[in-house]
């Protein structure tokens, strides 16, 4: 048996970017500032999520710079040969399957935050 899952909250750090592919498939890639509850460092922990299709969509109309979401997918590995050295590269991706959008920035600022999420 093996377990590949990955639950994240966080703030997104930059707009989606947003691709769309002849096929009919639409890619969204964006970063995510995670906090960790163990570390006395103000310092978030930085993920890149790669969403597609409907969720995609939905990422690239409703999230923004600063939205806060919740996700759940898998971890998985882009890799790639460096052009200048010829060495093997990887970087870490989180494969985003299911985005809870859970409010902007703006949001937890007024003092009423929604506390309602909408699930893609």
């Amino acid at each position: 048996m093996s377990i590949n899952i990955v639950t994240l909250v966080g703030r997104v750090g930059s707009d989606p970017d947003i691709k769309y592919f002849e096929s009919g498939s639409v890619k969204c890639r964006l970063t995510l500032a995670v906090k960790r509850r163990s570390r006395n460092s103000d310092e978030p922990d930085w993920f890149t999520l790669e969403l597609w299709d409907k969720t995609a969509e939905v990422a690239g109309n409703y999230v923004r710079k600063g939205s806060l979401i919740g996700i759940k997918g898998s971890l998985k590995f882009d890799t790639w040969s460096d052009r200048q050295t010829g060495a093997n590269r990887s970087t870490p991706i989180i494969r985003v399957d299911q985005l809870d959008l859970l409010g902007s920035k703006r949001d937890g600022e007024g003092g009423t935050a929604d506390t309602s999420s909408e699930h893609f």
